[in-house]
């Protein structure tokens, strides 16, 4: 709503359709509909953006491409195969997809500095930290990260977790070849952290988020603004500041 170069079209939630964005949340009217469904809210916008479930993400990002419309998605919990699903339908539509398992310009740093880093460090895994209520493990932001790792070189594993001692799942799971382990406690909001290693030595890169959306926010306009100039899929808010 701030933004001079953006305008609110509509949002989309169940429990309030028919009320004014404004209103539903306790203030004043700013003459933005809400509506039950995606499929409902598209009319006159260019972009969708969605911050839902990983049941749900499908469903819109599909009816937004359907539609012409761009999407930028920062739901958490999709599969490297849900990612070729929506690229491939992205490309039919001729329109762009952003997707991003983190919106925050840090976050967004850490994993270009990871990326970098694996081109010469051959072993590494990722600690996935987030809140006890956190349903989704790994996060996106891991799983992502885990993803992206995978595409710039392998991991060099001595002893793979299936020849493990004891309890195999104490390894983590595999994500594109890098082990990633996933807290759920009290107290963390979203922090993601790998670890690199050479014998006697260690580099850990590590983003860590509070608890208010700020961090997301500036992230997630740049999406919306870069989007509308793309085709298929692209992945990652680093890749959106590299190419700047």
């Amino acid at each position: 709503m701030a933004a001079d170069d953006l305008v609110l079209r509509s949002a989309v939630s169940r429990s309030a359709a028919g009320k004014d964005v404004g209103t539903a949340w306790g203030g004043e009217p700013l003459d933005v509909p809400m509506y039950a469904s995606v499929p409902d809210a598209l009319d006159g916008v260019d972009v969708l953006v969605d911050y839902t479930s990983v049941d749900a993400v499908r469903t819109n990002t599909f009816a937004a491409l359907d539609r012409g419309v761009s999407v930028v998605i920062g739901t958490s919990g999709l599969t490297a195969d849900d990612f070729a699903d929506i690229g491939r339908r992205a490309n039919e539509a001729g329109v762009g997809v952003v997707a991003s398992g983190n919106f925050s310009l840090t976050a967004a740093m850490a994993q270009a500095a990871a990326l970098l880093v694996a081109r010469h460090l051959p072993s590494r895994e990722i600690i996935d930290y987030a809140s006890a209520g956190k349903p989704d493990a790994p996060s996106g932001t891991a799983r992502e990260l885990a993803e992206r790792l995978g595409e710039v070189s392998p991991n060099s594993v001595e002893v793979p977790p299936e020849q493990t001692s004891g309890h195999v799942e104490a390894r983590g799971t595999t994500v594109a070849g890098t082990q990633v382990h996933s807290l759920r406690l009290p107290s963390f909001v979203v922090s993601t952290e790998v670890v690199f290693a050479l014998p006697d030595e260690r580099l850990s890169i590590r983003h860590d988020a509070g608890g208010t959306p700020i961090p997301y926010v500036s992230g997630t306009l740049l999406a919306v603004r870069a989007v509308l100039g793309r085709t298929g899929l692209t992945r990652g808010l680093d890749t959106l500041l590299l190419a700047d």
